[in-house]
């Protein structure tokens, strides 16, 4: 019996609010909610003695009151702005609820897209095969959290051997209200054997108001399957987003993931994948771009769990004013995992006197028979190629602009979807300019810095 004591009274309150909201959930996931309830309660939220938040202080999110959000009022054109139009496979969200009206959900035979509600109601029993058995609730609060206010979210299965030619967009859309709100997305990728499909997760809001976004994403990718997953952050200047994937690869399985964060007050990224079948291949790229007094945690957790599985990550961050990143990458190579080959990379540009980045590469290696990198650099904008293309006649503000983008493009080159890179790139590109502003005291000139090597 959990009682007040136990945890924060409004969240017991919320709790039974959201019980009422899903009372014709299937047995097994009300049972499955009510265990990651307890093990939120039991935990509490992590403070900056815990090793995994050492860098990022979450009070600001577990000590104010969040409302659970309701559905809201949004029209098509006010998705305009958004600039997603382009594809033709959309399912929207408003406050992590699915809106059908807004959706342009895309007829692929055997493909199954649509929201998790939804194929909750119609089919729990193909749900319950994978929902909630890879996320690790005991380890992450914010996971347990999640898991706990189970509602809504995407719901994707690719049948065995089929290749899913455009890209599936899923834009999830915070809509703040007078008071304080939160919303909690879960969703639910399974690519079957020799499967291919790419998905993206934008993160966005709309108005003013503080909110709270709590999303996880489970993705399996059965033998020799083919995923690509996209996750865009772009929400508002008040808005927390928090969000973990964890990835479970089959056979010879090929994983790519691609993190893209560009607006919110305080975002943490986690990105867990587990190399469980042999062969597999996962790539980890991100760029993250914080101004002002954003704080972006990227928080990576790669686990090697079976022989001859490769992993890469590449991470570059771009930082302005007094905002602040953290970069905790950790790579577990497990005892029967032999042959693992394991690299991890990041990059980051210090705008700013006052920006500061965190950076942790970690290796943690169990097997004899492994071949494992990792490092970290930390520099601002290089003088002398400044200077150069300066002499060819471009101004400052262009020259800045087109370094960082140079920049950028270090990890936009890696994204395999010409549609999917040339959206996120725009979205880059109308960024830099607010990213080339230097800010404070002392920032009229660059200091010239040598590239300093961690690890």
């Amino acid at each position: 019996m959990i009682t007040a004591t136990q945890v924060p009274e409004k969240y017991l309150e919320t709790f039974d609010q959201s019980n009422g909201r899903t009372a014709s959930q299937p047995r097994w996931l009300r049972s499955l909610r009510q265990e990651a309830f307890t093990k939120f309660s039991e935990s509490g939220f992590p403070t900056t003695h815990d090793e995994d938040w050492r860098f990022t202080n979450v009070s600001a999110v577990s000590g104010a009151q969040f409302e659970l959000a309701e559905t809201a009022n949004v029209a098509k054109n006010d998705l305009e702005q958004f600039c997603t139009a382009g594809f033709a496979c959309q399912l929207v969200f408003v406050n992590g609820l699915f809106s059908k009206e807004l959706s342009t959900p895309p007829s692929i035979t055997g493909v199954k897209i649509s929201s998790l509600a939804a194929q909750l109601a119609q089919d729990p029993a193909t749900v319950e095969q994978h929902l909630g058995r890879y996320l690790n609730t005991e380890r992450d609060t914010f996971a347990a959290l999640n898991s706990a206010f189970i509602e809504d979210g995407i719901y994707i299965e690719v049948p065995k051997g089929v290749t899913v030619e455009t890209p599936i967009y899923a834009l999830f859309i915070t809509v703040p209200g007078a008071t304080p709100t939160m919303n909690h997305p879960r969703n639910l990728i399974v690519a079957g054997e020799s499967s291919q499909v790419t998905i993206v997760e934008d993160y966005a809001s709309l108005g003013e108001g503080t909110s709270f976004s709590n999303t996880a994403t489970e993705l399996v990718a059965g033998a020799n399957a083919n995923v690509s997953h996209y996750m865009v952050v772009r929400e508002g200047e008040s808005t927390y987003n928090f969000s973990t994937l964890r990835i479970q690869q089959g056979r010879s399985a090929n994983v790519a993931t691609h993190s893209l964060l560009l607006g919110g007050a305080l975002i943490r990224n986690n990105v867990h994948p587990v190399l469980a079948g042999e062969g597999s291949e996962c790539l980890i790229n991100g760029l993250f771009m914080a101004n002002g007094r954003q704080h972006m945690d990227n928080y990576m957790l790669v686990e090697h769990a079976s022989p001859h599985c490769n992993s890469r990550q590449f991470y570059n961050g771009i930082l302005n004013g007094q905002a602040r990143g953290v970069f905790h990458g950790r790579i577990i190579v497990h005892k029967d995992a032999q042959k693992t080959d394991a690299k991890q990379t990041n990059r980051n540009l210090l705008l700013s006197d006052d920006a500061q980045i965190d950076t942790k590469p970690q290796l943690e290696i169990y097997a004899d028979d492994v071949k494992c990198t990792h490092g970290a650099t930390i520099g601002q904008v290089d003088e002398n190629a400044l200077f150069y293309l300066r002499s060819r006649g471009l101004d400052e503000v262009s020259a800045r602009d087109l370094l960082l983008l140079a920049f950028a493009n270090e990890c936009l080159d890696r994204m395999n979807s010409p549609q999917v890179r040339e959206h996120l790139e725009r979205l880059v590109v109308a960024r830099l300019p607010e990213s080339a502003q230097f800010s404070g005291e002392g920032s009229a000139q660059v200091v010239e810095r040598n590239w300093e090597e961690v690890g």
